[in-house]
């Protein structure tokens, strides 16, 4: 059997069939603030309760959503492909979103390029810690106990997302490359795609996404939301029976 390495990136597209409140929507804040307020380094040494209680309602939501059929399909897809007994080929899922309903839907190999929710940063140590409940200003840092630098593990506007040394060298080493529920305009991610596409493999590209952004650049679309179109992905890449 051939090996082919397969790369997926998702967006919120996939998230907001669970329920998952756009940015805009979280508590209303977005209504009276700007974006530079809640989310960009600069808003946060203006305003940290503020940012904090932001991301306080996203981190809380996620004890009332779970993951959806899309979630659970790509699961199934990493483990059809990555074995026990055969491997297809290498398989890597990139998220742009920082819930974590791809964990708890079964997901190993994963990367979230933008943070997470559930975890804190500090900005003194650089220790990173599982978080659950409320963060503010007074939260100390279980690593260096200081208090007053924690900060959301969110890649905000103007910071780097992580992983990209990883991402880029997947996508040069990808036979299929898939986009689930992303605008395609916010980059680095947006140029995933073209990149695996240039790559020497000849990289086979996939869109899933009710309004599809491509503008001709994949060779599949599927116009679905993603508990429809991932499903589909599986039956097109031959993996039945799985989800």
């Amino acid at each position: 059997m051939k090996q082919r390495n397969l790369v997926i990136l998702t967006g919120a597209g996939i998230s907001a069939e669970s329920g998952i409140s756009t940015f805009r929507d979280a508590g209303g804040l977005w209504e009276t603030h700007r974006f530079e307020d809640l989310a960009s380094p600069e808003g946060f040494a203006r305003d940290p309760v503020l940012v904090h209680r932001f991301y306080n309602l996203r981190r809380a939501q996620l004890a009332v959503v779970r993951p959806n059929a899309a979630h659970v399909a790509l699961a199934a897809l990493e483990r059809a492909w990555v074995g026990p007994w055969v491997s297809q080929g290498d398989f890597l899922l990139v998220t742009q979103n920082v819930d974590d309903l791809h964990e708890r839907a079964g997901s190993q190999a994963l990367l979230h390029m933008h943070g997470e929710l559930r975890k804190l940063r500090c900005g003194a140590c650089g220790g990173l810690s599982d978080w659950e409940a409320d963060a503010g200003v007074d939260t100390a840092c279980p690593a260096c106990a200081r208090a007053g630098a924690m900060r959301p593990d969110i890649v905000w506007f103007g910071e780097r997302p992580y992983h990209i040394p990883r991402i880029e060298a997947a996508l040069a080493g990808a036979d299929i490359f898939c986009a689930i529920g992303t605008s395609g305009v916010v980059y680095p991610a947006a140029g995933f795609a073209a990149a695996a596409g240039c790559n020497r493999r000849g990289c086979e590209l996939y869109e899933i996404n009710p309004a599809p952004a491509g503008r001709g650049l994949y060779d599949h679309v599927i116009a679905a939301p993603a508990t429809l179109g991932v499903p589909e992905l599986l039956r097109r890449l031959g993996i039945e029976g799985e989800t």
